[in-house]
């Protein structure tokens, strides 16, 4: 072994590899997207509005990587399909799937107000939430947060196997990064029971993909990265430190006192993909300041 093999750009070059990024084009997603190409990959981003994916592609600086727009609805089993038609055409193979469209989805925003009347007593509360959400807003979230991860995957799984196959990087496998949220794996509902058991149960599908995958004899690895308190669509542009635990909403205060950065949550993507993380498989990795070590989690 050589010490230049364990150098940054042996553990972390993505060149020549080609990722789709779902929901690419703000929040996480652009972090995740400009990360990837950063680090040398071909980068797909998707969203069902073109015209945010094109003005990122435009301001983007070229010599820094490839970013392709791509309109994609992840909730429509046809869109995905065009645009796997299109990978398949112009590619003939995928490396990285990174699912990380999502919605927050229906809130009971009265659960962190200890004063709110809706709190007064069992039956008053239970109503309240009754009342407040409905079964077609929860459908619709879970599509979006959890069902569009099972079909996006599965519809790519033979391209990223593909891309495993055919890669000349000894124990390189493409990998699939399911992006979930520290708030699937607290007790807390955050005013958002919908978001949080959607997340939840995507990071069990998570597992779950990643052990069928392996049995199946599939050559693609399935991890999750939970992230916690993050400037994004669902949150705010920025998040300065006396915001953090407003958006934490925890039963105590994120131990770090920021909120996480692009740094951060790309280069935990960027492990994952690259040869570093290729021995990394059906693992859930929580970048949260600390959140889940002081709030009740499972």
């Amino acid at each position: 072994m050589s010490g230049q093999s364990l150098g940054p750009q042996s553990l972390y070059d993505l060149s020549g590899l080609v990722a789709l990024v779902t929901g690419g084009g703000t929040g996480i997603g652009l972090m995740i997207s400009t990360g990837l190409a950063a680090n040398g990959a071909k980068v797909y981003i998707t969203g069902r509005r073109k015209d945010v994916l094109d003005k990122v592609v435009d301001a983007w600086d070229k010599t820094k990587g490839e970013l392709i727009s791509v309109q994609m609805d992840v909730t429509s089993r046809e869109s995905i399909l065009e645009v796997k038609k299109l990978i398949q055409e112009k590619e003939g193979k995928l490396h990285i799937l990174v699912n990380n469209a999502g919605q927050v989805g229906p809130t009971s925003p009265f659960l962190n107000n200890p004063s709110a009347p809706e709190l007064k007593d069992a039956e008053t509360l239970g109503q309240s939430l009754f009342n407040n959400e409905n079964f077609s807003g929860w459908a619709d979230l879970y599509t979006i947060n959890t069902f569009s991860i099972f079909f996006v995957t599965t519809a790519f799984l033979g391209l990223l196997d593909k891309g495993s196959r055919e890669s000349q990087t000894p124990g390189f496998t493409s990998s699939v990064i399911n992006i979930t949220s520290i708030s699937g794996l607290i007790r807390l509902a955050q005013d958002h029971f919908a978001y949080n058991s959607a997340k939840a149960a995507a990071s069990h599908l998570t597992k779950m993909m990643a052990t069928e995958f392996a049995l199946k004899g599939a050559r693609v690895r399935v991890n999750a990265i939970a992230p916690g308190v993050y400037a994004s669509e669902m949150t705010f542009d920025e998040i300065p430190p006396e915001l953090v635990n407003k958006i934490g909403k925890g039963v105590m205060p994120v131990p770090a006192e920021r909120a996480g950065t692009a740094q951060e949550i790309a280069g935990t993507v960027v492990y994952l993909a690259s040869p570093a993380g290729c021995y990394t498989n059906g693992q859930e990795i929580a970048i949260d300041g600390g959140y889940i070590a002081v709030n009740p989690s499972t």
